[in-house]
């Protein structure tokens, strides 16, 4: 079947988010094959529509009025163990991966167990950390495809840029990441259970039950809130049971009382004040209101400017 067959029109959106948030895509197709994607960003290029990369559908939030241009899902979804590394597609599920690890008695992806949404695609992309690990700390190589060269290539861990929430994927639209190989090691499986269990165990204790997008905003580096407002500093230091070099965003928000806070359909967890849910109804307008209010209270109480982690598309 061609590209030109596999292409659908106005396919919605919203149920491939874990915010489940959005309107449709003007056009819509999943690629399993390289050749597939090479041909979905040809046909963009030739019709000369926007191109959009869909992961997981965590941690993005979509335009109400849907997207205009070409929505691509990568659906790689393969998943092999040779050795301590996993060669895993981009499209895999970042639990099947660490489950898949964890059955071989790897450990380095214990962190990630309960994550929703998320792929390994998205993971390095954003270069998702729980715990003090990170993807970062795995990813050996990557194979992106660059959209502007129409060209496959594979970069080095060193190639990829990673930093705190960043990486070189996120400045540079064109490299789509395909697929990835990570490098674990062996450890023992009883040491690696314990640390499945402290993520399974966080993420029930401290994630909301509806659905949200992950944390909506990036940790606060603490020199940047000790140099902006030293009074604050010193009451997240009391709070904290042991230094931190990033503060995170929830901790500052829950501070003003803000859990609770509803605008429209959408709501700062209870459970969470980093995470805003959709309580059945919320529409993207609602949800970038109540960003904008946060932003705001934050901004105007304490000095300190929030930066979103949520990415938006369409807008």
């Amino acid at each position: 079947m061609s590209i030109e067959q596999k292409i659908k029109q106005n396919i919605p959106l919203a149920s491939l988010t874990t915010f489940k948030i959005g309107g449709p895509a003007k056009f819509f197709v999943e690629v399993k094959s390289k050749e597939e994607l090479s041909d979905a960003v040809e046909w963009a290029k030739t019709n000369k529509e926007k191109l959009f990369i869909l992961a997981g559908g965590s941690n993005i939030l979509i335009n109400d009025n849907g997207i205009n241009g070409l929505v691509v899902k990568i659906a790689n979804n393969d998943l092999r163990v040779k050795g301590e590394r996993i060669e895993c597609g981009a499209g895999a599920s970042l639990s099947a991966a660490a489950s898949l690890a964890i059955g071989k008695n790897l450990t380095g992806l214990e962190w990630s167990i309960g994550i929703p949404g998320a792929t390994v695609g998205g993971a390095i992309k954003g270069n998702a950390e729980a715990f003090g690990a990170a993807t970062a700390d795995i990813v050996e190589t990557v194979e992106i495809f660059n959209a502007k060269k129409l060209k496959f290539k594979t970069l080095s861990n060193r190639d990829c840029g990673f930093g705190y929430r960043a990486s070189i994927f996120k400045e540079r639209d064109e490299y789509i990441i395909w697929s990835a190989v990570l490098r674990l090691k062996k450890e023992n499986p009883d040491i690696i259970q314990e640390l499945v269990k402290q993520s399974i165990d966080f993420r029930q204790q401290k994630y909301p039950k509806l659905p949200s997008a992950g944390s909506v905003f990036k940790n606060i580096p603490m020199k940047v809130i000790e140099r902006q407002n030293p009074v604050l500093a010193e009451e997240v230091r009391q709070k904290l049971s042991s230094p931190f070099e990033n503060v995170g965003a929830g901790l500052i928000i829950d501070m003003l009382g803000l859990k609770g806070k509803t605008i429209g359909g959408a709501k700062i967890s209870l459970e969470h004040a980093n995470h805003i849910v959709n309580t059945g109804k919320a529409t993207a307008g609602d949800v970038v209101m109540l960003i904008s209010y946060i932003k705001q209270q934050v901004r105007d109480k304490f000095g300190i400017q929030l930066n979103e982690e949520v990415r938006y598309f369409g807008f």
